[in-house]
């Protein structure tokens, strides 16, 4: 990845066609919980629409793994200039306590290393620990590479993210993936049940903070990161209603560019009680 960091983007582009292209092949688990995603999110798609996507995804989550290598140890200049921040910007102004929904597309790390390189404020997040501990040294280095940025781990406990989110530092909060049944609650997804963490309204509610989605697009010269004004009305008194909201606009946001989602992850592996396995 050093290695090929200050290499022109279209050939660490085409280096990541190549390696999504065959992994599409090679990792066919993982192919077929792409399919089955695709089956479930877009029934009203034909067989030929939902199958010519699929080496596509792999190609974009390729592509964006291997733009990390850019992205923490490019040329800093060189960064900024491949990373477009546009939207509603003020949004992310000032002081006033902030969550950002950043949902799961592959443009997910360019769009928090875009915030902390190109904005003055002290964003957070959450991080889950990586097995291997060389990968996991890696990815904090790289995540606190620009900024004061700082990544929470679950030991540190809602009261630590709570107490920075009321100190004005935004949480970069990537809610959207199916992390069990334990702490999850079942709201409809694209028309299916899953289960989904209601962290997004919890942390509005608790660092009594505004929502604001922030998407990540990769384009041919790097990424767009799309602010979008902060929702009104958000949260509610209702965490499930807020939490089936939160999946309503993601919707919106994957049908913008779909090849794009992390579709990669099992979102159903949860099911209610009684419902057979989704794979």
């Amino acid at each position: 990845m050093r290695a090929i960091a200050h290499l022109p983007l279209a050939w660490v582009r085409a280096i990541g066609w190549l390696l999504g292209r065959v992994l599409y092949f090679v990792v066919v688990p993982r192919r077929r919980v792409v399919r089955r995603n695709l089956e479930l999110c877009f029934p009203a798609w034909t067989r030929a629409q939902r199958k010519a996507l699929g080496p596509r995804i792999f190609v974009h989550v390729a592509q964006a793994w291997l733009d990390r290598s850019w992205l923490w140890h490019g040329d800093p200049a060189a960064v900024r200039e491949r990373l477009r921040i546009s939207g509603a910007v003020d949004e992310l102004q000032g002081s006033q306590p902030t969550v950002i929904f950043a949902p799961h597309f592959v443009g997910m790390d360019a769009g928090w290393t875009a915030l902390t390189q190109q904005l003055s404020r002290a964003f957070t997040t959450i991080y889950t620990d990586q097995a291997n501990k060389v990968v996991d040294t890696w990815i904090l280095g790289g995540r606190r590479r620009f900024g004061s940025g700082r990544l929470f781990g679950r030991v540190d406990g809602v009261k630590t993210i709570v107490s920075a989110l009321r100190e004005g530092a935004p949480l970069y909060l990537l809610p959207d993936m199916n992390f069990g049944p334990e702490e999850s609650i079942f709201v409809p997804f694209y028309g299916v049940q899953a289960a989904t963490v209601p962290s997004l309204s919890r942390f509005a509610k608790l660092g009594r903070a505004k929502v604001v989605p922030v998407t990540t697009r990769m384009t041919r010269s790097g990424y767009e990161v799309q602010v979008w004004p902060a929702w009104p009305g958000f949260p509610s008194d209702d965490m499930e209603a807020d939490t089936a909201r939160m999946n309503r606009h993601l919707q919106e946001y994957i049908d913008a560019m779909p090849e794009q989602y992390y579709w990669v992850h099992k979102r159903f592996k949860s099911r209610p009680a009684g419902e057979p396995s989704a794979y």
